[in-house]
């Protein structure tokens, strides 16, 4: 059992599209004040990011978000945010090197942006929860219909989420733990039996 005498750090990869809340799910629930690497989308960036739909983003991660959170005194997560874009995508192998688990987060008026984050975690075998995260004036789709846009293995959890709201980003935290808890039990029963 964690508790007194051991304490368990894990590693958790929040990816996704361009403007999806990666940066703002990272911050929303961090205990610390969060590293950003944000910059400033320059008239380069808006001709190769695709922007319909975010007129007003100004900014980008052009590296990682880190964000820590202590689940109690022995369980602590920390969060790396993934850039979205395709021409920083070759950060990922670091980025995602010992995570125990990921989070895709998908915006439903761009749901096609977040196939790439699905495809890297199912080659790399690194379980993951895609949390839909609900943006105002958004198509209204239940996670039924996420799971079958996105041709998401059975099981994978889909979760309705804002990224803005702390209460919301623990529920998907507590999500994604409990669901790479499950699959890491089963890939080792797996081996030893």
């Amino acid at each position: 059992m964690i508790g007194e005498d051991i304490a368990l750090t894990l590693k958790i990869v929040v990816a996704g599209g361009f403007g999806a809340g990666k940066t703002t799910l990272v911050g929303s629930v961090s205990e610390i004040r969060p590293l950003h690497s944000e910059g400033t989308l320059s008239g380069n960036g808006r001709g190769r990011d695709e922007t319909d739909g975010m007129e007003r983003k100004g900014t980008t991660t052009v590296a990682t978000d880190f964000g820590r959170i202590t689940v109690h005194s022995g369980l602590t997560l920390h969060l790396f945010g993934t850039p979205g874009q395709d021409r920083f995508r070759f950060l990922w192998d670091e980025l995602c090197e010992g995570a125990l688990a990921a989070i895709v987060l998908a915006d439903t008026r761009r749901l096609g942006d977040c196939f790439a984050a699905v495809d890297y975690f199912e080659r790399g075998r690194i379980p993951f929860v895609v949390a839909v995260n609900r943006f105002l004036g958004a198509p209204d789709h239940t996670e039924h219909d996420v799971a079958r846009a996105l041709e998401l293995d059975r099981g994978t959890p889909v979760v309705p989420c804002d990224a803005r709201d702390r209460a919301s980003g623990k529920e998907v935290l507590i999500r994604t733990v409990e669901y790479a808890g499950r699959m890491h039990t089963a890939r080792l029963l797996a081996s030893v039996g």
